[in-house]
């Protein structure tokens, strides 16, 4: 499936301001704001999280399925796509991260 037909099958985001990522001494390496040109990012990474408990090796290699035509584009340019960027580091062996879900208030 394309990336727009995985977002629909995501739990919605509308009560998230962000989601903050961290390394596992605890410091805050990412976050991921609820704005446009984020928000399917903060979508996937929010299932991530609630379907894993941590971005680990597996969750990003559902993450990269997840985004679907994104990830082939982000494998051919590096930077460009750094929220799928991420998932492809830890899927190749990269540092685990935590979630933190910041609701609106």
């Amino acid at each position: 499936m394309a990336f727009a037909d995985n977002l629909r099958t995501l739990a919605p985001i509308d009560a998230l301001e962000r989601i903050e990522l961290f390394d596992a001494s605890g410091t805050p390496v990412a976050q991921i704001e609820n704005k446009p040109g984020q928000q399917g990012s903060l979508a996937v990474y929010q299932h991530l999280a609630a379907r894993h408990g941590s971005i680990s090796s597996a969750a990003a290699q559902e993450g990269l399925a997840l985004f679907a035509e994104h990830t082939e584009d982000a494998r051919r340019h590096p930077g460009k796509h750094p929220n799928i960027d991420r998932l492809i580091a830890i899927e190749n062996g990269g540092a685990i991260l935590s979630v933190k879900a910041v609701h609106k208030p």
